[in-house]
């Protein structure tokens, strides 16, 4: 591994599935960056509402706020700032994919919010206790690791070699028009510049800075990639070249969920090692 790679940006997004933001450092927990997805919409089932449902979501910005709360924006809605819910209010039984987790529901103003941006029922709810609510799958964690509203790992891992790739893919694709695709479609934790297209397949471990990381899977895409996170619109791309050109088993992938071994600070412009 060269001086050449490194850490060129970070993102989170306090809430799942909306828009994020991208900080120059980030704390890494043990279930995640800090404030990242603590928040989380879902329905009157109390089943996860993403931007699967609901493009829109896409345009709605969470900016973390004092106390861990969040500043709420959206097209046509007046802004909003959403404190964190008191767990001693009672939590409710909520799903996200396959978990059943305890979360706390926010005030009933923000459900009304994200009711009007999306012509909806919904609900926001907060995970108040992250390093017990959610265990990650036995299959890829050791005992005790948990992970936040995440669709499944602590952190998701992607690099500017492989887009450039899949984006020369695209432009020799059905949809060339759709592309170049900015990195924002696959909605990652950490982008790592440096190096060749699809390497990242063959870590296992890696330090980022200060950080031991575990690469635990490579990450199945889902429609939100063909979704505009500038316009709410879809497309065909990237899950039609990646179903031709980056099919593992059943899933298309693009991108490494990860796993910290240790906490620390992430900072852009951290050297990248490949431990293993």
């Amino acid at each position: 591994m060269t001086a050449t790679h490194e850490l060129v940006s970070l993102h989170l997004y306090p809430v799942k599935s909306l828009a994020g933001a991208s900080p120059r450092t980030a704390v890494v927990e043990p279930w995640g960056l800090r404030g990242d997805r603590r928040w989380m919409l879902v329905d009157a089932s109390g089943q996860v509402v993403t931007q699967r449902e609901h493009a829109r979501m896409a345009l709605a910005t969470a900016a973390p706020a004092a106390g861990g709360g969040i500043r709420l924006e959206g097209p046509g809605a007046e802004p909003l700032e959403v404190p964190v819910p008191d767990p001693g209010r009672g939590t409710v039984r909520v799903r996200i994919w396959q978990d059943e987790v305890e979360a706390v529901p926010a005030e009933e103003a923000a459900s009304a919010w994200f009711g009007e941006l999306l012509g909806a029922e919904v609900r926001l709810v907060h995970m108040d206790a992250p390093g017990s609510r959610r265990p990650i799958d036995p299959r890829y964690a050791r005992p005790g690791e948990t992970v936040s509203f995440a669709d499944g790992f602590p952190l998701l891992l992607t690099t500017t070699a492989s887009l450039d790739a899949l984006n020369s893919l695209v432009a020799q694709g059905d949809f060339p028009e759709q592309g170049p695709l900015p990195m924002d479609r696959f909605r990652p934790s950490v982008v790592v510049a440096g190096g060749t297209a699809w390497e990242e397949d063959g870590w296992r471990r890696v330090r980022i800075g200060e950080v031991v990381l575990r690469v635990a899977k490579p990450c199945g895409r889902c429609v939100i990639t063909t979704t505009d996170q500038r316009t709410g619109e879809r497309g065909k791309e990237p899950l039609r070249t990646l179903a031709r050109h980056r099919r593992i088993g059943d899933r298309l992938v693009f991108g490494q969920n990860l796993v910290p071994e240790n906490g620390g600070t992430l900072r852009v412009g951290d050297p990248f090692t490949v431990l293993e």
